[in-house]
């Protein structure tokens, strides 16, 4: 099964204050603040919805496709993606833009300063489909997920029009979003990704209930968080799968990509809902576990130990097969 993964490519610089914010800022003099702070560490992470949904799936053994924008500054990263099982020749190079970046300074009391560049991001409204699955000799599931808004809405008509399987995945962008937009995005889609608050900001920015909203898509896939995720489809009954015992909790961020990486590899084995949900909330356990997006490790052995621990021996089983 060929699984196309468009959305956003960007790299996280993340930095440290020791001090206090709030201790720099003069109360009459905020109209003219000129501050620069000294920090203690940087940390340059990959990230990007895109390229961390391609970077588990990758893990996983199955050859995502990475569709996205990204700048001339993208041969590191490539790199990495390439060794980690993803094809990323579907990837757009812009020839004056800088990879999508967030750079963000956190100071002792967890307070933030940060400012997101979107670069290159703005170019994946000019890559076609078409020139992809032609490429790699057609697709079976687009994965439309938070990137341009132009780029998103492009992909989501060519995807109707050709008649390609496509799952809408808006999770940041939703906030920028209006309800036509949203109402486009979603119509005829095979599976719609969302967490609980998501999914009641699409019902209210849409005006369609939940009933409604089932009638539109396939299926509705909904994170819980530490509850695990809801699986509904119309005139069925909702699948329910928790998560597995956590070891420790390092860092939430990616958590929900990790989710979708583990559940689109799941679909391109070809196992049941449950089992593509179960194998999606270890995978997430795994990166709720590690501070950053991309730096976790799937040991097969370990993966499978504590998957069969969590959803029983017949599920490890049928997992193994896929994992080699």
């Amino acid at each position: 099964m060929r699984i196309a993964v468009t959305g956003s490519i960007a790299t996280d610089h993340l930095m440290t204050f020791p001090g206090r914010f709030a201790d720099q800022f003069v109360a009459d003099q905020l109209h003219t603040v000129s501050l620069s702070f000294l920090v203690d560490n940087l940390d340059v992470r990959r990230g990007g919805v895109g390229a961390n949904i391609a970077f588990g799936m990758g893990q996983l053994g199955t050859k995502p496709i990475l569709v996205g924008a990204a700048g001339s500054d993208f041969d590191e990263y490539r790199a990495w993606l390439d060794r980690h099982g993803v094809d990323t020749e579907s990837v757009r190079i812009s020839e004056t833009l800088h990879t999508a970046r967030f750079v963000c300074t956190t100071d002792a009391d967890h307070n933030q300063i940060g400012s997101f560049y979107t670069g290159a991001m703005s170019e994946a409204r000019l890559i076609e489909l078409k020139t992809v699955a032609d490429r790699v000799g057609g697709l079976d599931l687009v994965l439309i997920g938070a990137d341009d808004p132009e780029g998103m809405l492009r992909h989501t008509e060519e995807c109707r029009s050709r008649a390609i399987p496509f799952a809408a995945d808006f999770s940041q962008q939703i906030a920028r979003m209006n309800g036509d937009e949203i109402r486009i995005l979603l119509d005829g889609a095979t599976y719609l990704f969302s967490n609980e608050y998501e999914k009641g900001l699409i019902e209210t920015k849409t005006g369609w209930t939940d009933e409604e909203i089932l009638s539109k898509v396939g299926h509705r896939v909904t994170t819980l968080g530490s509850r695990g995720v809801r699986i509904e489809q119309a005139g069925h009954d909702p699948i329910e799968v928790g998560c597995p015992e956590e070891e420790r909790k390092a860092d939430p961020t990616g958590v929900g990509d990790a989710f979708r990486a583990g559940f689109l590899s799941g679909l391109a084995w070809g196992v049941s809902l449950e089992r593509a949900a179960q194998v999606g909330c270890m995978v997430a356990t795994l990166v709720i576990e590690t501070v950053g997006t991309q730096e976790y490790q799937l040991r097969r052995a370990h993966f499978m130990d504590r998957f069969t621990k969590a959803y029983g021996h017949e599920a490890g089983e049928e997992v193994r097969v896929y994992l080699g």
